[in-house]
């Protein structure tokens, strides 16, 4: 049990030896079927380069409106930002709050630490922090509720239009790209570099 490279479960703590997988396979728990990993992972250059996508991503999907509205030539239109400021305006100034954080700040600190770690994951060296950021990316990552709010506006959208000319904005299809790339890229794959990195975390 002193190996350094045994898979536990996170779910059961079940201990296995790891099993070489080629691409599409999978190891599950043979006692709660989890999970445990998945052949043919993106590589460090590959994630840093969807990492740095998300990056631009994001900025596009804050940047731009993600639905516009109009009836009788009347029109109006508005951002993530917007619709957060919206809801801090009314009484349920908490819901902003927690909209805030699950729909902005969270997916931009996963996106800022995620840029950190990899850029110099990729030169073999462990960023400075290294541990407190791994640490901060598994905490953030239930924040993070992009599908949920993308879910919302669909379903806003298709609710509005048979009353008003509802129009996605360029916000709403960089918010579904960057949706599918933060599912991407925070999962399970990135702790890999735990291992990877194993002789030169400080």
């Amino acid at each position: 049990m002193n190996k350094p490279d045994w898979i536990i479960c996170e779910h059961c703590d079940s201990v296995y030896q790891p099993t070489p997988l080629v691409r599409g396979q999978k190891a599950f728990c043979l006692r709660c079927g989890a999970v445990l990993d998945r052949g043919g992972q993106l590589s460090t250059q590959q994630l840093l380069a969807l990492s740095i996508c998300a990056a631009i991503v994001f900025c596009f999907a804050n940047a731009f409106p993600v639905m516009s509205i109009s009836l009788q030539g009347l029109g109006n239109e508005a951002t993530l930002w917007q619709s957060v400021e919206a809801l801090a305006q009314g009484r349920i100034s908490v819901i902003a709050a927690v909209a805030g954080l699950t729909i902005i700040l969270a997916p931009m600190l996963q996106i800022i630490l995620l840029c950190w770690v990899l850029s110099f994951a990729v030169a073999g060296v462990a960023a400075p922090g290294f541990k407190a950021c791994m640490r901060a990316l598994e905490h953030l990552r239930p924040w993070s509720m992009l599908e949920v709010c993308l879910l919302g506006i669909l379903v806003a959208i298709i609710k509005l239009g048979g009353m008003l000319d509802v129009h996605p904005g360029l916000g709403l299809w960089a918010l579904a790209m960057l949706t599918v790339l933060i599912i991407i890229i925070s999962g399970k794959g990135i702790r890999r570099l735990w291992h990877d990195l194993e002789g030169v975390i400080p």
